[in-house]
């Protein structure tokens, strides 16, 4: 295993996450944003839920919902014949339920500011919702997607909790930067581990400060 191989490993987990989680947001912020169920407050909690639940604990509970003794984890067996747990999918998976808020919230928050007489303007011209919500939700709302899509980018780069439980330390496989880290700490070789962190801190910053630059541009052009 190579110097860059934790370093790669953690900007594909990181951009598969981001992508999976826009996907899978998108529906789920509109869902939340327009619909009226009762009892949609219990979706908002569990899917906030990452924000206050440690790494380890949510990284333990993925590890038995996908284990080699439960349900899931022996059907994906059957299927692609390895394991789901121990994984880079298994790390995937755990990561998209970890930095799930930090995608959902900023789509939620941007779809639900759109003008409501916008969307009624549009339904009132005979278009329908799907029209409607990709010629004037989407586009009114992309301060917010560039946000949530950074956000689970970087929240996901520095993840350590959720990978540990999940995927365990297994070399260019689950062994991400942020184990690399933990591992050089370990060896006492700090400044391997001094590296690392800092490759991740300047990449960390640029992107944020990326981000903020769009917004402000962004605000300026309303």
């Amino acid at each position: 295993m190579t110097f860059t191989t934790p370093l790669l490993l953690s900007l594909k987990l990181s951009s598969v996450t981001m992508v999976l989680l826009f996907i899978v947001g998108i529906p789920l912020a509109y869902g939340l944003a327009f619909s009226r169920i009762r009892w949609k407050f219990l979706v908002e909690s569990v899917v906030a839920l990452p924000l206050v639940l440690p790494p380890t604990v949510l990284g333990f509970y993925v590890l038995l919902a996908v284990g080699g003794n439960s349900f899931i984890g022996q059907k994906y067996e059957a299927v692609f014949n390895k394991t789901l747990a121990f994984s880079f999918q298994g790390l995937i998976l755990g990561s998209c339920l970890y930095s799930l808020p930090f995608a959902v919230q900023p789509f939620h928050t941007s779809f639900a500011g759109v003008d409501k007489k916008l969307l009624e303007a549009s339904w009132s011209l005979g278009r329908s919702h799907l029209y409607t919500f990709f010629s004037v939700v989407l586009p009114l709302s992309r301060q917010g997607i560039i946000t949530g899509c950074v956000l689970s980018f970087a929240h996901t780069l520095g993840e350590f909790g959720v990978v540990l439980m999940l995927g365990g330390n297994i070399p260019g496989i689950t062994k991400v930067a942020s184990i690399a880290i933990y591992d050089e700490v370990q060896s006492l070789n700090y400044g391997t581990a001094n590296i690392y962190s800092a490759i991740l801190l300047t990449f960390s910053f640029i992107i944020l400060a990326l981000v903020y630059f769009i917004n402000r541009r962004f605000i300026r052009t309303l």
